[in-house]
Order: structure tokens, then C-alpha cells, then sequence
């Protein structure tokens, strides 16, 4: 995609209650009467309804906690505490790949829209023919991969889609990173203005016309869905196929969904209304949580007294909390780190193209601690890009590398020609033996840079001060230079003309619509959210096999680990507060990887 992380405003909110039983209690009859209230992310309100989302708008408030209430995307994933392929939830039946994996066929169950349309073969292509029109208009787009890029054909009739591809592709990888993404479409979105006809849903795949009208369609309904007061209109909740319609949505963004009495699939909501809250600040959900006007909420670790006892578990609850709520945690479908500038626009590229040096800089971060003494033991330790609760089918979890140790870090340095000067490793041997300082680094270089990183979250000030003085231990010059997550996101490219070396934007990058972690949209010279200008023909090699044939990622995420395209940091938990007086058939009420499934909780 354009920027494959969904932005997390704050700590993403999933509920725990009871214990884990995958059964479909309640999937028929009327819900109850009741409400449920959830506390959205401070700042993150959603704000945009088309689920043919960009990348601006790209967020887990908007897609996870919002779009999938109501529009489910054709291939469901997570149920529980697993991010696997969901059957049940899906629209479709499992793709049936054939022609050496080169063609796949994809047969819709024919569930319902709210205004009664089937959820067919049209309303793939409508999706299809938008991205194939538009594909740097989508967030999760990825350039030279998958789809549209690698689609030689697309075609639907009735309740069958076949899409003929130009080279064969891992089933694996084209499940979970490509059909994942897609939305079925209404007809009823299919206009070009309030009166007029689009005729994108119809269209050839491919065709000049078809990418015409569709472009059309897609600039009115980008214009529409920009417009928050029609979020409750007949429009949008027409093609309503999930489990809850949009009820009521304020300018503050608090949403309210009423159970969806015309939904298809296998588990209807167990209450009438399930509220988002809208904050904009922790401390103002903190407080709703003391006064128990919210069932559903989170905390940082820094509002917690006492720390957990061990990563993945929950320890004691604030007093004023336990009464009325149970805290627990999950770990995030993600994984952290701090992107380096491999480009010009770095004073320091020679120095960041050296692996010994992106070594040291890896080994003087100590996890362990920060975890511990930041997060209050509510984070796990990351050595590479592999998400600690991927399916063991994605392949082995690699080992760690590069362990902490400031001795043989500042090792690294001093046996390859740096001496360290007033505090400051400085390049006295220049050359490119192995005793020396490399290819293109200057006699008198000096390992100084500053460490952006994205302000007004006390556990990343935390985090950062701790990283900066183990760096400065080693004799790496650190100055920590806050600022905005808008300005990161602007400064921090391979493009940018402002000169940085590393950039923390405080957040995970979170495998979502793209489940598989394959790297492409990382890693791969040139990918779309390769911001830091990262290339490595071997790299993109591995990635290519994986992506292409039937292996797992081992050997990826291995190589990744040692190759250090990024420095890995630890990840913060999810601390969640869950009202005692709610009940749960799965034991989560959101799924792993963090989209919500309140149609699985009673009051």
C-alpha cells in the first residue's frame, strides 16, 4: 500500500471477556435490547465511510473500528486470538487456484446488501475496476505487485469472479495480502453525481472506458464520503452487508450502530446498539472508565501502579477500576521500529549502507529493559519483521541476531577504523578493508545524528531517552528532536529534502489489510513505504520467492532480521479495561488483529 500501517492514533482498543470458546452463539434471532459503548482512540475519530479508503485516511478508526461494522470485505481474517483466514465471516468461498496458480476463482456465497441487492460477481468488479482505474488512489496499493499491477485479466458473472494473473503467485501470500483488500460494492454507490449512472461496476476489467467512468464514480464518492452528516443517509447504509448499520454519527465523531437486521452471515449482534465514544484526550477516557460511563476502554502503561508480572499477561488493576472492570492485554499484529535514511538526503548514508554500524546501533537497544522499566513489563521484545502471533504456517519465528551489549557494539565500531574522540566515534582509519571504516566514509566522519520521533506520548519520551544513552555509552552522538506526527510523516522519506538519519513515529506498523508478512510493501526497492530509501538486491530476491512460489518466509524474515533494513524495537501491548457485566461467545471482541467484533458480546 501507498503506507501499509493503519495510523493508530493511540493504543488500539480489543475487549477480553470470559473464556475462549469459538462458538456462534446468537447468530439467529433479534438482538436484545441494550448498549454497549466503546472508547475510541483520542484524536482518531473516524472520518471517512467509502471502504475504498486512501492513504490519508487510512486508519485503524476508520477501517477496523468503523468501515467493517458495516461493509465486510470479501475475505475475513482473525476470530479470537488468531489473525488466520476466517471462513465463516467471509463472503466467499475459499479461492480455488489453478492453472499453476495463475488463475483464481473466487465463488460468492450471495449474502444480501441492506437494500437487498446479492453480494455478487458485480460487486467485486466494482471494486476491481476502481483500483485497476485509480491504484495510487487505494492504501494499500503496492506498485509492480499483486493486484492490479499483476492482473492480466478479471471477469464476473453471477456468483463467480475468475482473475487470470501474468505470473504465478504464493496462495498463501495472494489470500492474505490482495484479496484481503477487496470491498464488494453496491450498485447503488455506482454513480458519477445524485443523479447520474457511473456504470464502473459493469464495466471490462481493463478497458480504457471502464478506468474512464470508474475515475468518475470514484472522485463522487471520495467527495461524498468526506461528508460526515451523510454517514446515517440511505446511500451509505444501503450497502450495508455486516453485522450493524450506522444509527446515529456526530461532528464530534461519536458513532452509535444499530443491530442490521439484514445481515447475511452466521453471527447477528446480541444487543441493539454498540456506541464509539469520541475523546480527545486519555485522561478524559480514563476518567469515563473511573465513572463507569464506558464498557469498553483502554489504558497506557503509564496509568497503571503496579507492573505485570511477565510480557502477555495482565497484572494487578488500578482500585478504582477493579470493581467494574477486568484488565487484560493482547499483543498487537505488528511489529515496531525506527526507520533509518539510506539516501543522499542523509549526511550519514556512507555510514548507514555499513551493516557493522546499523549492528552496533541494534545491539545497544536494550528491549529487555525498556520493556521492563518503560512498559511496565506490557510490551514484547521484536528482532524482526515477523509478528509474534502470525500462524506458525507463515514459517519459523527468527532467532535474535544481534542480543543487547554496549561492549560488543562499541567493538563493532572501534576494530573497523572508528576511535572514539570527546565522547564521539570518529573515522581515523578510512578505507574499505575489513579494519576499516568502509566504502565512502570520510576520515573524520563522526557518528552524530539526531533521532526524530513523534511527540506527546510520555512512554515513547520514555523510550527514546533510554535509546539515546545506551548510543551515547557506544559513542554514537544522539540528539532526540521531537515533533508532529504530520511533519514525520512529510520529513521522513527518501525524497525529503530535509536531511535525517533515523525517524520513530512512536507506533507499530501493523500487518493489516496485508496480513501475509511478506515485506513487499517494505522492503522491496522503490516500494511505496520504503521511506527510508532501503535496497538490497538480495532482499528483494528472497521477497520475490516467497511471493511467487510455495515456500514460507523463514528464510525471509531470517535474512531480514540480519540484514537490519530498520532497527527493531520493542512493542507495546494492548491494556484493556472490559466491563464485569459483559459476556462473550469468543472470548474477544475484537479480533487479533485488532478489528472489532461486538456482535460477539451480550450486556
Amino acid at each position: 500500500m501507498t503506507f501499509n500501517r493503519k495510523l493508530r492514533f493511540a493504543v488500539a482498543v480489543v475487549v477480553a471477556v470470559g473464556a475462549t470458546v469459538f462458538s456462534l452463539a446468537g447468530s439467529s434471532g433479534a438482538a436484545s435490547s441494550g448498549t454497549i459503548t466503546y472508547a475510541e482512540a483520542p484524536g482518531g475519530a473516524p472520518n471517512w465511510i467509502f471502504p475504498y479508503t486512501g492513504y490519508l485516511n487510512f486508519s485503524a478508526s476508520n477501517i477496523n473500528d468503523f468501515q467493517q461494522l458495516m461493509y465486510r470485505p470479501l475475505y475475513f481474517f482473525g476470530l479470537g486470538d488468531t489473525s488466520a483466514y476466517a471462513p465463516s465471516l467471509s463472503l466467499a468461498s475459499a479461492p480455488v487456484l489453478s492453472n499453476s496458480d495463475r488463475t483464481i476463482a473466487i465463488h460468492l456465497k450471495g449474502w444480501k446488501f441492506a437494500d437487498g441487492q446479492q453480494v455478487n460477481a458485480q460487486s467485486v468488479m466494482f471494486f476491481l475496476n476502481l483500483y485497476d482505474a485509480d491504484p495510487t488512489s487505494y492504501g494499500a496499493y503496492t506498485p509492480g505487485a499483486g493486484i492490479p499491477d499483476e492482473v492480466a485479466s478479471a471477469s464476473g458473472s453471477g456468483l463467480t469472479v475468475v482473475i487470470h494473473m501474468k505470473t504465478m503467485v504464493n496462495p498463501q501470500w495472494f489470500l492474505y495480502n490482495y484479496l484481503s483488500e477487496i470491498t464488494p460494492l453496491p450498485d447503488r454507490w455506482d454513480m458519477t453525481s445524485a443523479h447520474t449512472a457511473g456504470r464502473c461496476a459493469e464495466g471490462a476489467y481493463g478497458a480504457a472506458s471502464t478506468k474512464s467512468t470508474c475515475k468518475a464514480v470514484e472522485a463522487y464518492l471520495d467527495k461524498e464520503a468526506a461528508v460526515t452528516s451523510s454517514f446515517t443517509s440511505a446511500f451509505w447504509q444501503g450497502g450495508d452487508d455486516g453485522p450493524w448499520k450506522l444509527f446515529r454519527f456526530d461532528a464530534a465523531g461519536d458513532a452509535t450502530f444499530e443491530a442490521n437486521p439484514s445481515y447475511s452471515g452466521p453471527q447477528r449482534a446480541q444487543v441493539r446498539y454498540f456506541k464509539e465514544v469520541a475523546y480527545t484526550s486519555e485522561a478524559q477516557e480514563k476518567s469515563d472508565l473511573v465513572s463507569g460511563k464506558i464498557d469498553m476502554g483502554y489504558l497506557d502503561a503509564s496509568d497503571l501502579t503496579q507492573p505485570a508480572p511477565k510480557s502477555d499477561a495482565a497484572g494487578a488493576n488500578l482500585g478504582s477500576l477493579n470493581a467494574k472492570y477486568r484488565l487484560s492485554v493482547e499483543v498487537p499484529y505488528s511489529f515496531d521500529f525506527a526507520q533509518m535514511n539510506f539516501s543522499a538526503s542523509n549526511p550519514l548514508q556512507p555510514e548507514f549502507q555499513q551493516l557493522y554500524i546499523r549492528q552496533a546501533l541494534q545491539e545497544s537497544i536494550d528491549q529487555t529493559a525498556i520493556v521492563r522499566s518503560v512498559d511496565d513489563n506490557y510490551g514484547v521484545t521484536e528482532d524482526s519483521p515477523m509478528p509474534l502471533s502470525a500462524p506458525t504456517s507463515f514459517g519459523r519465528e527468527p532467532t535474535n541476531p544481534y542480543p543487547f551489549n554496549l561492549t560488543t557494539a562499541k567493538a563493532l565500531l572501534t576494530s573497523h577504523g572508528w576511535t572514539d574522540e570527546s565522547g564521539v566515534m570518529t573515522c581515523t582509519s578510512p578505507g574499505t578493508t575489513a579494519t576499516h571504516c568502509g566504502a565512502n566514509v570520510a576520515s573524520g566522519a563522526q557518528l552524530k545524528f539526531a533521532l526524530m520521533y513523534v511527540t506527546g506520548n510520555p512512554t515513547v519520551d520514555a523510550t527514546v531517552t533510554a535509546i539515546s544513552t545506551d548510543w551515547n555509552a557506544i559513542g554514537v552522538a544522539v540528539t532526540a528532536s521531537a515533533n508532529t506526527l504530520n511533519n514525520l510523516a512529510t520529513e521522513c522519506t527518501s525524497t525529503s529534502t530535509t536531511p535525517w538519519s533515523i525517524c520513530w513515529s512512536g507506533d507499530s506498523w501493523t500487518y493489516e489489510p496485508n496480513y501475509y508478512p511478506s515485506g513487499e510493501q517494505m522492503f522491496v526497492s522503490g516500494a511505496s513505504a520504503n521511506s527510508g530509501g532501503y535496497a538490497d538486491t538480495q532482499m528483494n530476491a528472497l521477497i520475490a520467492a516467497d511471493t511467487r512460489g510455495k515456500s514460507t518466509l523463514s528464510t525471509f524474515e531470517q535474512y531480514a532480521a540480519e540484514e537490519l533494513p530498520v532497527l527493531y524495537l520493542p512493542t507495546q501491548e494492548n491494556i484493556i479495561e472490559t466491563s464485569r457485566s459483559l459476556t462473550s461467545s469468543i472470548g474477544w471482541a475484537s479480533n487479533a488483529l485488532g478489528t472489532l467484533l461486538p456482535e460477539y458480546l451480550r450486556s
